[in-house]
């Protein structure tokens, strides 16, 4: 398999937006009305905005202040132990070389929040055998939806090569039943 890297010089903390549109594919399968949400590497609110008009209440924090304010400024990947309890986490984390802060992104998230897990991640991220704790072997994984159209980070319509897909985990069911995978694009939301 060949990986083509992006054209893009890597931005300072990794804040890449995530268009509107993507978020709305993971409402279509993950209603969020009257759900405590989470949103842990906020940027400029965008996934945020969308989950708010979807009826959430969010909860944003990031590491640093960009355009907007946060409820909390703070690093995720910190050892601090005085998070609130959500119903959901929902975020486009930092992906790290080799997704290895994304890995970290979702233990965490995984570990600090008991209901659902939900994060916007590369389409392939569940190809890595040091990755069977957070997918195959974790009875909380519950889908991936993979996004058909590419995400264009600097909302101008110009994409990238990565394709995309929403991870999700949920609380842990009484039995293991196999995961749902979706395929969807900008036209199906």
């Amino acid at each position: 398999m060949t990986v083509t890297y992006s054209n893009y010089e890597l931005k300072k903390n990794e804040l890449y937006e995530t268009e509107a549109w993507a978020t709305k594919t993971l409402l279509k399968h993950f209603p969020v009305s009257g759900v405590k949400v989470w949103e842990c590497a906020a940027g400029n609110h965008k996934m945020a905005d969308v989950l708010r008009a979807a009826g959430a209440d969010v909860f944003t924090s990031d590491i640093a202040t960009y355009k907007r304010e946060h409820d909390g400024i703070f690093d995720f990947l910190s050892d601090r132990y005085d998070y609130e309890i959500f119903d959901a986490v929902i975020t486009n984390p930092p992906y790290g070389k080799q997704n290895k802060t994304a890995v970290k992104f979702a233990e965490l998230a995984l570990a600090r929040c008991s209901g659902h897990v939900a994060m916007l991640l590369t389409a392939k991220f569940d190809s890595g055998k040091t990755r069977r704790h957070l997918l195959r072997d974790n009875p909380r994984f519950l889908a991936k939806i993979t996004l058909l159209d590419r995400i264009s980070w600097e909302d101008n319509g110009k994409t990238g090569t990565e394709d995309h897909a929403w991870y999700l985990w949920g609380p842990r069911p009484l039995f293991r039943s196999p995961s749902l995978q979706f395929y969807e694009g900008k036209a199906d939301v």
